[in-house]
């Protein structure tokens, strides 16, 4: 059975938001639906959305500052903006808060749906060609077959430690957040979890090693950091 696609959808005008989520529906998404940026930050880091459908002006959370928190835990998610601004200074604004695309309301569900698409499939293109072949330093990773190497080593590493370098590279040189990769690769942030991960933290520096320009950093209190 395909896995329906998760839509985050953050609207404070109830009925506009309800029309959203049952067109959506309609189409065989799946809605996780919040009236404020708190609520949404809140489900986003417990839901694991493909894409975020925001309105800019909400209450407790505005858009453009939920989409910068987003960014600081997921580069790749896209993130679609909703507004009734239409400024050029304010759509600047939206994509250096990290958005991919931005609609101007009133705007009609074929035009939303076609533009939700769109991200996702651009979004799906670019995260293969990231999993076909990565540089980190003197090694290539390739995450979809689970290999690192270098011109005469070669490692094959478990499921568990692929997917964990993959979003530490997908973070590089910033944090990823210890409870958002918990919550994303072991199912919670538990201390037993945390101390397996602690585990596959240092398989991966071992192998790393070679290259005195790579580092896992621990980030105390926060995560770990990629330095490459």
């Amino acid at each position: 059975m395909t896995r329906k696609i998760k839509i985050l959808l953050a609207e404070d005008e109830l009925s506009l938001g309800k029309i959203i989520s049952e067109s959506l529906e309609a189409k065989g998404y799946e809605i996780i639906y919040c009236t404020d940026g708190e609520d949404a930050y809140k489900k986003f880091k417990t839901s694991n959305p493909d894409i975020l459908v925001l309105d800019v002006m909400m209450p407790k959370k505005d858009g453009f500052t939920l989409a910068k928190g987003i960014r600081k835990e997921n580069t790749t998610v896209p993130i679609l903006f909703l507004t009734a601004k239409s400024q050029t200074q304010d759509v600047v604004k939206g994509f250096h808060s990290g958005g991919n695309d931005y609609l101007k309301k009133p705007f009609s569900m074929e035009e939303l749906i076609v533009r939700i698409e769109s991200l996702i499939e651009r979004n799906k293109q670019q995260i293969t060609t990231i999993k076909n072949k990565i540089n980190i330093g003197i090694f290539t990773f390739n995450p979809k077959n689970q290999l690192l190497f270098t011109s005469n080593i070669e490692y094959k590493l478990t499921n568990r430690e692929s997917e964990l370098l993959y979003h530490l590279y997908l973070k590089k040189n910033e944090i990823l957040e210890r409870r958002f990769i918990l919550n994303k690769l072991w199912g919670n942030d538990d201390f037993f979890n945390a101390r397996s991960m602690d585990v596959f933290i240092s398989k991966l520096r071992k192998k790393l090693k070679i290259d005195s320009q790579i580092q896992i950093i621990n980030v105390r209190g926060y995560g770990y950091k990629l330095v490459c």
